[in-house]
């Protein structure tokens, strides 16, 4: 807790440094204002390795004497940062009115000022600077106020850490101080000293107030569960109790309480038990807890709490899914995944009652992110029928009830779940054939209409069953021909025009709306909005969405998979029925419509006219059905090639791509649980060997993820020898070599500096500076280099760049030193940030992508021009140029063809979404592959870059072609 002090930092304007005379003026002769401005310049050009040391006496003479609180808190700051030691290693002669003006603060009668100075003196690393104010501090600890008090413990702490000669009964000080210590912070922070100065020490203390603990104050609990945790790192008798002390604070007040104690007891044993109320205390956390950043964190854990220990925690299940009252969807998300791996065939019925009373709760207007919670859930309940199939029967009946919701994405979801039912459970056919035939009516998505006709051609078997698919099929499309009806409906609809003109008042009465407001209202209006309500739904146009519009709106895809849906219900019932006279009839019937749907597409009642690929699929149909033979002889091959693709292919061809779907989750698990290897030379260490220091103690959790390998990347040298970028040329009096190496949101630089010169090289110094969304966070330090010597200054310069976005970023810059009485600079190469090194590939939904594809405004459209002559090489090479993984399925990219069209994502690091879409064709004549890739994104600068990228792989596959 106390391991790491805290350092000061601020920031830089980027203003330029005023001379040493002005700053020294500013001092002299400036107001308080003035000063404070002028010693901040002073700080930050410190900080920057301008140390300004003939500002020193100035500062001391000048602004030490000022009682403004401000100006003494920089002063604090200052006396961090200045240059203290001469340059033969002695202390400055000022330093000695530095020691005595921070001796005055600390017997400040303001004890705000003392604790402040007190603060300040932590971050002091010169001995001799600190011995001389030692007894002070001490006498600091009995002061009236618990402010002094407890600033008072840490410095003591950061000085005995650091020089422990010089005050070495430190901890026999400090028990005796918590001993007396009434105050709370006072002792948390005692007790803090002991446990990492002198744990036995700390141990009888937490043993003395054992049955005290859980009424404690909270700062208290947090730092005895940290020594319990470190106590624990070796062996100790005591373990016993500290394993009931932490049960006792999962039942703390306080959530931090709670959450250390659960993280802790599940690192002090493996007992189920112990793992379950750990578990338990996560959930409840969850449930408690209004910050949803904090309900993620836990779920994190919880999440990795239940790897670890499958099936202990599947009993909690119910408890978890009290989170999906949470208004927060990732917390949602997070939850359901979570909940998903513990069902069981136990539980399965409980959590799916649980989900189906969440998805009724969606149906009220006033739910927050209703539609997305909705699809959600549906998703999840499909998952669990999938896995468990007792309850299969119950739940696609409930969600058989969405089919006609308004909300497009979750119905597609819904009959998907349906189309997989119905064909991994052949028992349940018949029964969900029947009630997906009833919700006919209600569908409004032309997508669904088209999933629920698939199902319905494929699973209706029985004759009974294809007459009731028939008759749905009637009320849906409505009135045949369409063409006919529709222009009787146009007929009658112009003559209630006129009706309507003629009887037309010369004004209209207002009519008063529920919120007070006024209105009029034509009845000609209403009456066509009448009669386009009453329309059929798979004929009329909906107008919720372009993507929903059915027949009439254009959709002429749908009529397409109708008129195979009529052929599959012919053929089948010429298949099973001997009622020649039926067979024809319905034949008849199809061909009917089948004949409309084309004369309605080339009519003008159609929004959009028929496009040529449904008219041709729709005529293959008819031409299939017109050369049917039903007289009941023989079949002709031809025939039994038709029947074989109408009604075994598509069936086949969707239990392939169910069984691909399948083979592919299972490999994903297989890839999540495989063991990680290590290399053979990798150090071993044995506990019994190394030294019996709590502090240098190996954590049980540590050793495991550390045998395994699972939280180390392993990297290779010639990767490592790729990201070496040379800065300087080989002539340069000094070479420079960079290896560049990525932190997650951070681009760490290690320079190797070589003297290639006969001289000494004095203050050479590394200046960078960035351009693109790139961020100098430390300036590196000045250095002396020996003749023909070499400097690896990754041990101390860390010249970090921080990034915000994926844009592309350039860092330049110049090396310089001091060779004699001259200064010399050489110029450094450009270091260009590789955007591909952020760019992770990714997967989403087809309904994602669609929804990311029409939000992003940002596109960039790359031409293809490459010597590839292969569709699916030059995919492959796409993906690996951009880091980009393909969502279209195997399945639809697998065959022979002259065409390809597929979707890719990828995500960065930043949270940043490309996408990507791919169509290519190769041409017949020459064999090249044309067509274009265009990217979207949300920001310009990851698809320029993205797309730049490709256009490079294309020019360097056509020059090493």
């Amino acid at each position: 807790m106390a391991d790491a002090l805290s350092f000061t930092f601020v920031a830089d304007d980027g203003s330029e440094v005023p001379s040493t005379q002005d700053l020294r003026n500013g001092l002299q002769k400036g107001s308080d204002e003035v000063k404070i401005d002028t010693l901040k310049k002073i700080i930050n050009a410190t900080l920057n390795g301008n140390p300004q040391p003939a500002l020193l006496m100035p500062v001391i003479q000048y602004c030490m004497p000022s009682k403004d609180k401000r100006l003494k808190k920089l002063l604090h700051f200052y006396w961090e940062v200045c240059p203290k030691y001469e340059d033969n290693g002695k202390l400055k002669q000022e330093m000695i009115l530095v020691v005595n003006a921070i001796r005055n603060d600390l017997q400040h009668p303001n004890e705000y000022i003392r604790g402040a100075t007190l603060r300040s003196l932590q971050k002091l690393k010169e001995p001799e600077l600190i011995e001389p104010l030692i007894p002070i501090c001490r006498s600091c600890l009995e002061h009236r106020h618990s402010y002094v008090r407890k600033n008072a413990v840490f410095t003591i702490y950061s000085i005995y850490k650091e020089f422990e000669s010089l005050i070495p009964d430190a901890p026999e000080l400090i028990q005796t101080f918590l001993a007396a210590e009434s105050d709370m912070t006072c002792k948390r922070n005692a007790f803090v000293f002991l446990a990492n100065c002198s744990m036995p020490r700390a141990v009888e203390y937490l043993l003395s107030v054992y049955e005290q603990i859980p009424s404690l104050d909270e700062l208290m609990q947090l730092a005895f569960i940290e020594l319990i945790r470190k106590d624990c790192l070796g062996e100790t008798p005591n373990r016993p109790k500290y394993i009931r002390c932490v049960f006792e604070l999962l039942n703390a007040s306080s959530h931090s309480v709670k959450y250390e104690a659960a993280t802790t007891l599940t690192s002090l044993t493996q007992n189920p038990a112990a793992i379950k109320a750990a578990a338990s205390c996560f959930v409840d956390l969850v449930v408690k807890e209004s910050d949803n950043n904090v309900k993620l964190i836990v779920l994190d854990r919880l999440e990795a709490l239940r790897a670890k220990h499958e099936h202990v925690l599947d009993s909690l299940v119910m408890d978890l899914l009290r989170v999906l009252g949470a208004p927060d969807m990732e917390v949602r998300r997070k939850c359901l995944s979570i909940a998903l791996a513990m069902v069981t065939s136990r539980n399965v019925e409980d959590v799916v009652g649980t989900l189906k009373k969440q998805l009724i709760k969606t149906l009220e207007a006033d739910y927050d992110k209703s539609l997305e919670y909705r699809q959600l859930l549906i998703q999840s309940i499909h998952i669990c029928a999938i896995k468990f199939s007792e309850v299969a029967a119950s739940v696609v009946h409930a969600l058989m009830e969405f089919l006609g919701d308004s909300n497009n994405p979750s119905a597609v979801d819904v009959i998907a779940f349906v189309r997989e039912v119905v064909e991994k459970f052949p028992n349940l056919r018949a029964s969900i054939t029947e009630k997906l035939l009833q919700t006919f009516g209600d569908i409004k998505s032309g997508k669904v209409f088209r999933g629920a006709l698939w199902i319905t051609g494929e699973y209706c078997a029985e004759a009974a069953d294809i007459q009731a698919a028939m008759q749905a099929l009637r009320k849906v499309i409505g009135e045949i021909p369409i063409l006919a009806a529709e222009q009787r409906l146009a007929d009658d609809a112009g003559a209630g025009e006129e009706g309507s003109e003629e009887k037309k008042p010369s004004s209209s009465h207002p009519r008063v709306l529920a919120d007070g407001t006024y209105a009029t209202e034509s009845a000609y209006t209403s009456k066509v909005d009448k009669k386009d309500a009453t329309k059929p739904p798979l004929r009329g146009k909906y107008e919720m969405s372009k993507s929903d519009s059915l027949i009439l709106g254009g959709d002429f895809y749908t009529g397409s998979v109708v008129a195979s849906t009529l052929v599959k219900l012919v053929l089948r019932l010429s298949q099973i029925s001997k009622d020649t006279k039926a067979v024809n009839a319905l034949r008849a019937e199809a061909m009917l419509i089948m004949t409309s749907i084309i004369r309605v597409g080339q009519s003008k009642f159609a929004a959009v006219p028929i496009d040529e690929d449904s008219q041709e699929r729709v005529m293959n149909c008819i031409t299939t059905l017109a050369n049917l033979d039903t007289s009941g002889k023989t079949k002709a091959p031809e025939d039994e090639t038709v029947d074989e693709i109408f009604l075994k292919d598509t069936k086949a061809a969707y239990a392939k791509m169910v069984a691909t779907e399948e083979k592919k989750a299972a490999e994903k698990k297989e890839k999540e649980n495989k063991t990680s290897a290590v290399q053979v030379d990798d150090l071993l260490t044995f506990r019994q060997f190394s030294k019996k220091n709590a502090a240098d103690g190996i954590d049980y959790e540590q050793d495991v993820t550390r045998a395994t390998g699972s939280a180390e990347v392993q990297e290779d040298l010639v990767s490592n020898l790729s990201r070496v970028v040379q800065l300087t040329g080989f002539s340069d009096p000094v070479y420079a070599e960079a290896y560049v190496k990525i932190h997650g949101f951070d681009i760490l630089l290690d320079v190797l500096v070589v003297n290639q010169t006969a001289n000494t090289l004095q203050n050479l110094c590394l200046e960078f500076a960035t351009l693109g969304d790139l961020k100098l966070v430390e300036r590196p330090a000045t250095h002396t280099l020996a003749p023909h010597s070499f400097h690896s200054i990754k041990a101390t310069i860390k010249a970090f760049f921080q990034v915000s976005s994926t844009e592309t970023g350039v860092i330049f810059g110049n090396i310089i030193w001091e060779q004699g009485t001259s200064e010399t600079c050489v110029v450094l190469s450009d270091i260009h940030i590789d955007i591909m090194d952020y760019i992770k590939p990714s997967y989403c939904t087809e309904s994602q992508f669609r929804s990311m594809w029409t939000e992003f405004e940002w596109e960039n459209r790359v031409n293809v021009n490459t010597t590839i002559t292969d569709l699916r090489a030059y995919l492959s090479h796409i993906m690996k140029s951009t880091n980009m993984a393909c969502l279209t399925p195997e399945a639809a990219l697998s065959g022979d063809c002259d065409f390809l069209s597929a979707n890719m994502y990828a995500r960065s690091l930043f949270g940043e979404d490309a996408l990507a879409n791919l169509s290519i064709e190769k041409m017949e004549d020459t064999g090249t592959i044309q067509g274009h890739v265009r990217i979207r994104s949300k920001t310009q600068g990851i698809a320029l870059s993205l797309g730049d990228k490709i256009t490079l792989a294309q020019k360097e596959l056509a020059a090493a072609a």
